[in-house]
C-alpha cells in the first residue's frame, strides 16, 4: 500500500512550489502525484490538509482544514481530488497507468452504488479504454461526471453501463478542461455578445461596412506582425478575405491543410500539410546550432489522433450550448500547442479564433472581431499564456537534437497536448474579446464618424479631391491636430492661413487621434 505523506508529516515544498504552513500534509492530486512519483504537470489547483480550522488558499495551494482529510489510500485521494479539486485527464490517465486494475475493482466493489466510486470507474475505462471485471449498474440515479460548480461542463451523454452522465466538453482524443473561475464567470454574465449587437444595432449599415473593412485588414496585418513579419499588402489583403470567411465552411483537417497553404504561399522551403519530422518553436545555439526549444510540437506520428480529437471536439462542442469564448480558446489554444505544421500555425490558431466566434453566433453577421490586433497590443500577456503551457511540459519530453538541427523526441508525449487545463487561455481570451467590445468596436466606429464630420467638412468648404482630403486629415492627425510648416509649404501650400484655422478647428471639434 502506498503512503501518500511517507517522506515526512509535514509539507515544505511540491514541484518548485512554496512552503506550506508547517503541518500540513498532501492531499486529492498533489498526494497521488507525490506518492506514485507521476511525471505529470502540476495542476493549477492543489490540496493540503492544514493544521489549524481555518480554510484558506496560498498561490495556486488550496488549503482545507483537518475535518477534510482524507483516508490516506488511493479510493480516499481520488475521492478527495473529484469533489474538491475537479477532474484532472492527465494526472488520473497516468495514474491509472501507473497502479494494477485490481485496485480500482476493489474502489468500486467497496461501493457498488457510490457517486464517487462510479465516477472513477467510468474514468477508468474511458482513459484507458479497457473494461474492468465489473457488472454493470443495475439501479441508482444518474450521476454527472464534471461537477459544474468546479469546471464548465459539455453536453451530458449517458452512460448506462456506470450511470454517469458523462458531460466532459471534448473526446478521449483531445479533452481540455476549463475551471470555474470567479473572472470567467463575470465575463460570461457580461453577455459580451449582446453588447456587441447592441454597439451594431446603433451603427448605420454604410458605417459598420467600412468599419468591418478596416478591422479585416488590420486583423490581418497584426496577426502577421505577431509572427514577425511584413508581408506584402496584397498577401495581407488575401489572408484578410479568408478571415472575413471565417465560420462559412465546416473545420475539417482539410480545411486546416487549405489555411495552411493560403498562409505560405511559396512552398519551396516548407513542406504543406501535416509534420513528418518534429518540430519545436525557440532559438539555435549560435555556435553549435543546437535546438533552444521554448515550445516542443507534438510528435509527427500522433497528430492524426489529435486533430481528428481536436476536429471531434469541435463539432461536439459546436452543436452544444457550451460558452463560444470558452470554446474558441480549448480549440484555438488547443491546435497552436499540437503545433501541426511546418509553418502557418500561429496564423491558423488565430483563425481559428474568428472561426468558433462566427460559427456560435457570437460575432455579429458581416463582422470580424480585430481580435489578433488586441493580441497584438498585448503580447507579452499572449506569451505568458502560450508559456504557462509549454514550460512546465519541456521538462517532461525527452528529445534529441535531429538532422536540420531539428528536434527528435523519444518519449511518449501525446497526453502533454491532448488532456491540459485550459484556464489561464480563456481567462486571457476573454480578456481579449471583452477589450475588443467594449473598446475596440466603438472607438472604429467613432473614428469613422469623426473623419466623416471633417471630410464633409473639407470638401464643402473648399473644392479638393478625396485623395487630398484624406491626406490632409493623415496630416493634421500626424501632428496633434495642426498641419506642419513642411505640408503648409508644400502639399498645401495654396491653402490660406483663414481656411487653415478653420480646418485646424473642426479638427478639434470632431476628436483627436483619427487612426489610419
Amino acid at each position: 500500500m502506498v503512503n501518500y505523506n511517507q517522506n515526512s508529516r509535514y509539507i515544505s515544498v511540491f514541484h518548485t512550489f512554496t512552503a506550506l504552513e508547517s503541518g500540513s500534509t498532501l492531499a486529492g492530486y498533489a498526494a497521488l502525484i507525490e506518492g506514485h512519483r507521476l511525471l505529470v504537470p502540476a495542476p493549477d489547483y492543489l490540496s493540503a490538509i492544514g493544521p489549524k480550522h481555518k480554510r484558506y488558499d496560498k498561490g495556486r495551494w488550496h488549503i482545507f482544514t483537518p475535518r477534510h482529510k482524507p483516508d490516506d489510500t488511493l479510493h480516499g485521494h481520488l475521492t478527495f481530488a473529484l469533489k474538491h479539486e475537479g477532474i484532472d485527464l492527465a494526472v488520473l490517465k497516468i495514474l491509472f497507468l501507473s497502479i494494477k486494475q485490481e485496485a480500482i475493482v476493489n474502489i468500486v466493489r467497496s461501493e457498488p452504488t457510490g457517486a464517487y466510486s462510479r465516477k472513477i470507474w467510468f474514468l477508468y475505462e474511458w482513459l484507458c479504454e479497457k473494461e474492468l471485471d465489473i457488472e454493470n449498474v443495475k439501479q441508482g440515479n444518474f450521476v454527472d461526471l464534471v461537477n459544474e460548480k468546479l469546471q464548465y461542463p459539455g453536453a451530458p451523454r449517458d452512460s448506462k453501463r456506470h450511470r454517469i452522465r458523462n458531460n466532459l466538453p471534448g473526446t478521449r482524443e483531445f479533452c481540455p478542461l476549463i475551471r470555474r473561475t470567479e473572472k470567467l464567470d463575470r465575463f460570461i454574465g457580461l453577455n459580451l455578445s449582446q453588447v456587441a449587437i447592441d454597439h451594431i444595432g446603433k451603427t448605420h449599415t454604410d458605417l459598420l461596412s467600412r468599419a468591418a473593412a478596416f478591422l479585416l485588414l488590420k486583423d490581418s496585418k497584426a496577426s502577421y506582425t505577431i509572427e514577425g513579419e511584413t508581408p506584402a499588402h496584397s498577401r495581407i489583403e488575401r489572408w484578410g478575405k479568408i478571415i472575413g470567411e471565417a465560420g462559412k465552411r465546416a473545420l475539417t483537417i482539410e480545411e486546416l491543410e487549405f489555411l495552411q497553404r493560403v498562409v505560405i504561399t511559396d512552398n519551396r522551403f516548407v513542406r504543406p500539410g501535416k509534420r513528418i519530422e518534429g518540430g519545436f518553436v525557440g532559438d539555435h545555439d549560435r555556435t553549435t546550432g543546437m535546438p533552444m526549444p521554448v515550445h516542443i510540437s507534438a510528435c509527427p506520428d500522433d497528430l492524426d489522433n489529435l486533430l481528428s480529437g481536436l476536429i471531434n471536439t469541435y463539432q461536439m462542442l459546436a452543436d452544444s450550448d457550451y460558452d463560444a469564448v470558452l470554446m474558441a480558446a480549448s480549440i484555438a489554444f488547443g491546435f497552436v500547442f499540437i503545433h501541426p505544421f511546418e509553418d502557418g500555425n500561429g496564423r491558423i490558431h488565430r483563425y481559428l479564433f474568428h472561426h468558433v466566434l462566427a460559427e456560435k453566433g457570437f460575432v455579429p453577421k458581416g463582422l470580424v472581431f480585430p481580435v489578433s490586433a488586441v493580441i497584438l497590443e498585448r503580447i507579452d500577456d499572449y506569451r505568458q499564456t502560450l508559456e504557462y503551457f509549454s514550460t512546465p511540459r519541456l521538462d517532461l519530453i525527452e528529445w534529441r537534437s535531429a538532422e536540420k538541427n531539428n528536434v527528435e523526441v523519444l518519449n511518449e508525449t501525446i497526453d502533454l497536448y491532448r488532456y491540459f487545463d485550459a484556464t489561464k487561455q480563456a481567462e486571457f481570451f476573454f480578456e481579449c474579446v471583452e477589450e475588443t467590445v467594449n473598446k475596440t468596436l466603438p472607438e472604429e466606429v467613432d473614428y469613422l464618424k469623426k473623419y466623416d464630420t471633417l471630410n464633409n467638412f473639407i470638401k464643402n468648404y473648399i473644392d479638393m479631391p478625396d485623395k487630398l482630403v484624406d491626406l490632409l486629415i493623415r496630416f493634421l492627425d500626424q501632428n496633434s491636430g495642426k498641419l506642419s510648416k513642411r505640408a503648409r509649404e508644400k502639399e498645401f501650400s495654396q491653402l490660406t492661413e483663414s481656411e487653415i484655422d478653420a480646418i485646424e478647428h473642426k479638427y478639434e471639434n470632431a476628436g483627436s487621434n483619427l487612426r489610419f
